[in-house]
């Protein structure tokens, strides 16, 4: 008997109530390395790095050994312990391991470009290489050129190992992560709002860019592979010029042309979900994924620990006319964040801001009733202007945050 998939749901029926279920509680048990005498010491120096602030990791835990184990050997754990945050060369790295260049080298190679778990960096006959997180790093760069028929056992293991670390709340214990992504209205309000700011309008982003690539989205895939898929399209995760050429030349994406990108983020919006974007204004490559409320660990962060995230605050936020509300919940079962609750009895309606991502789905979803607009937030905060502006803006915070963990 083949069971249907069960997707997590965002809005559930309590009585005559229409809203979010109630937060999950973290399940996480702080450890240290001493605790795991059995783990080869390269693996646990790697797990040292990847769970550092600065690498947005979590906590050392049963759970990120478990991880770490898998995606790396011994072998190629004890040439990663070598690497950085910042890239290093094949040669400064084999001379750290005090091996031959011969030796590492090949590690790294397969490490960046068959397994995609860590990143490398070309400029001219130079190769570089460094560590990348887990959350926006391993985890999306090694499913993205895949899809749930070719993921092979060792990507579904990946899989259940990622749910599991992810499922301890261990990305909720951080109050200092910064807003590394923002959400954008959906086009029929932008375009429909003479006011709605070039930031905000995926299309006059694309006109700065003429490359484009289009890869799997991780996070619904990974959930269909955990049996708890929603079955929205998988294809509509889009990167921009350098990151998209690089990808297209990595043969992690397939290229497409500017019309077809935005057709494909457009048709994503119909079928109920929303595009975000890196948040920095100017970059010489930019991302933008097509993410559901039930799949998304971006979104979950927030919609299912009720816990802050890595989501900038939203240009928009809705305004509900009561004259007009019938109270029918569709803007409650459309909001992929939960941010919208229905009494459908008491005729009721409460609205959570804090959880509200300005997206302009429950606007959509009121077109008849028209008792559902955007409008604008005051004093908006607009995306930082550099990379290097998003790191001073962050930098404090992620100090802080490694300090307390250090003398917890």
């Amino acid at each position: 008997m083949v069971m249907e998939p069960t997707a997590r749901r965002v809005i559930q029926v309590n009585r005559s109530i229409l809203g979010p279920p109630s937060p999950r509680g973290k399940n996480l048990t702080p450890r240290k390395l001493s605790d795991y005498p059995a783990v080869p010491r390269p693996v646990l120096e790697v797990a040292k790095k990847l769970s550092s602030p600065f690498l947005l990791g979590p906590p050392i835990c049963d759970e990120l050994i478990a991880f770490v184990e898998h995606v790396f050997t011994e072998e190629e754990a004890s040439v990663a312990r070598h690497l950085r945050l910042r890239p290093r060369t094949a040669t400064a790295v084999a001379k750290a391991a005090h091996r031959p260049v011969e030796e590492v080298e090949p590690i790294l190679e397969r490490l960046a470009m068959e397994k995609h778990v860590i990143a490398r960096q070309e400029k001219g006959e130079t190769r570089k290489y460094n560590l990348i997180p887990i959350l926006g790093g391993i985890f999306e760069f090694s499913l993205i050129s895949y899809t749930p028929e070719t993921l092979t056992e060792w990507h579904r293991r990946l899989v259940e190992l990622f749910e599991a670390l992810y499922e301890t709340g261990c990305h909720t214990q951080s109050r200092h992560m910064p807003s590394l992504i923002r959400f954008l209205p959906v086009h029929q309000f932008t375009d429909a709002y003479p006011m709605a700011l070039p930031a905000d309008q995926l299309a006059v982003i694309l006109d700065q860019y003429d490359a484009f690539g289009i890869g799997q989205c991780q996070c619904r895939m990974a959930m269909q592979v955990l049996g708890k898929g929603c079955g929205k399209e998988l294809s509509n995760c889009l990167s921009m010029g350098q990151w998209a050429e690089m990808g297209i030349r990595y043969g992690l994406l397939k290229p497409v042309s500017k019309k077809e990108a935005i057709e494909i983020k457009r048709e994503a919006e119909r079928h109920g979900m929303v595009n975000w974007l890196i948040n920095v204004a100017s970059t010489k490559g930019q991302a933008s994924c097509s993410c559901c409320g039930c799949c998304c660990h971006a979104m979950r962060i927030v919609n299912e620990y009720n816990a802050p995230g890595m989501i900038a605050p939203p240009h928009f936020r809705p305004a509900f006319d009561a004259d007009k509300c019938t109270h029918c919940g569709a803007c409650a079962k459309n909001c992929p964040m939960g941010a919208i609750t229905i009494d459908l009895e008491a005729k009721t309606l409460s609205y959570a801001p804090e959880r509200c991502i300005g997206c302009g789905l429950c606007q959509v979803a009121c077109e008849k009733q028209r008792a559902v607009a955007l409008r604008p937030v005051p004093q908006q905060e607009m995306p930082y202007r550099s990379w290097f502006s998003l790191i001073v803006h962050t930098l404090p915070g992620l100090v802080k945050a490694g300090w307390m963990r250090r003398g917890g």
